[in-house]
């Protein structure tokens, strides 16, 4: 029988649960189509026929079909939608609310004021045409600069339920979030979880590929797995184990830039429009106290050319310069252009 052993998180460590989730627990999208009403003027319009033939279908239900056209060549006050709802996941049980987004699809100007009409959600496979849940309700605006896209809280209604399955063929997948993911996060998670389990059985964990580790769950345990998930999602191994791949993002709307890892470049002198360094010099006559002013307008990082500068080495000077964020952005994409930055760089919006 093998010995399932659980240490106590020590001080100086991270959790599975910080670097990993289990596979089954992602968020599922359901979806449909509808129309919203009630709109001050600003709806497709009459000649819309993508929004007036459902409403044309919806009002044929209640009136005589024959006379509908004539009356809805002029509406304005309807828009045709894309309605999505995004649902937890942990899953969700029927009756359970969650908020809706809806967007325009047609010439809309805006959804202000308006109500999504009843539509049913479906999942996004061609192959089902399963309900999931109804939708309904008024929409509320978040951007006053995009008022084609709105929101209706808590407007869809679940009518089934959609449960999470995490144990398969007696194991879990352990997936690594895009940040870690990489072979040795993989093999020092799987490592530490057998070191953990069964130190002296055989191995339960097994890195199959840089963002995915499988878990066996012991026997006994697969009838109620719930105890051994909980406590293999807390156990903890020391932050040395966790190699960080160097990486910088940048978010050009806000100016932020992040670094992590050890962020090397190579030596590089940089001259940019508008970047001025003054520095002292002495004057002829060496005197302290009347120092020559000299400015220059290049910058060389890592000037006795040995290697090994870091970019927050850059960021230094450019505090001491006062460079502003734009100016830095621009400076670390050339650095990076010319093949000079040895780390991942992206941009998040």
């Amino acid at each position: 029988m093998i010995a399932v052993v659980f240490a106590v998180a020590p001080a100086g460590a991270v959790q599975v649960q910080d670097i990993s989730r289990l596979k089954g627990s992602e968020s599922n999208k359901i979806l449909g189509m509808g129309l919203v009403v009630g709109l001050n003027g600003t709806g497709d319009g009459g000649k819309f026929l993508p929004a007036m033939r459902p409403l044309a279908q919806m009002i044929g239900r209640f009136v005589d079909p024959n006379t509908i056209a004539a009356e809805l060549k002029d509406a304005k006050n309807v828009a045709l939608v894309s309605v999505t709802a995004e649902l937890s996941a942990n899953g969700v049980r029927e009756g359970d609310r969650v908020d809706v987004r809806v967007s325009s699809v047609g010439p809309a100007k805006s959804l202000k004021g308006g109500t999504l009409f009843m539509v049913p959600l479906m999942a996004p496979r061609p192959d089902t045409e399963m309900i999931f849940a109804f939708a309904e309700g008024s929409v509320s605006i978040e951007d006053e600069d995009n008022p084609t896209v709105g929101v209706i809280s808590q407007g869809a209604s679940l009518t089934r339920d959609i449960m999470t399955q995490h144990v398969h063929n007696g194991q879990i997948t352990l997936v690594i979030d895009e940040q870690h993911a990489s072979w040795p996060v993989a093999r020092n998670l799987a490592q530490n979880i057998n070191d953990e389990l069964t130190p002296e059985g055989p191995p339960l964990a097994r890195a199959i590929d840089p963002k995915n580790v499988t878990v066996q769950v012991p026997m006994w345990e697969r009838n109620d797995p719930s105890l051994f998930l909980s406590k293999l999602m807390v156990m903890s191994f020391p932050v040395s184990l966790m190699p960080i791949e160097a990486r910088v993002v940048i978010n050009e709307r806000t100016g932020t830039i992040v670094m992590s890892g050890h962020v090397e470049i190579s030596p590089v002198v940089i001259s940019k429009k508008g970047l001025t360094i003054t520095r002292l010099s002495p004057s002829p006559v060496p005197d302290p106290t009347v120092p020559v002013p000299v400015e220059d307008r290049f910058v060389g990082l890592d000037p006795a050319d040995q290697g090994g500068a870091r970019l927050a080495d850059l960021i230094e000077a450019f505090n001491q310069l006062k460079v502003d964020a734009q100016d830095r952005i621009e400076i670390i994409k050339a650095i990076d252009d010319a093949g000079y930055l040895h780390a991942e760089l992206s941009f998040e919006q």
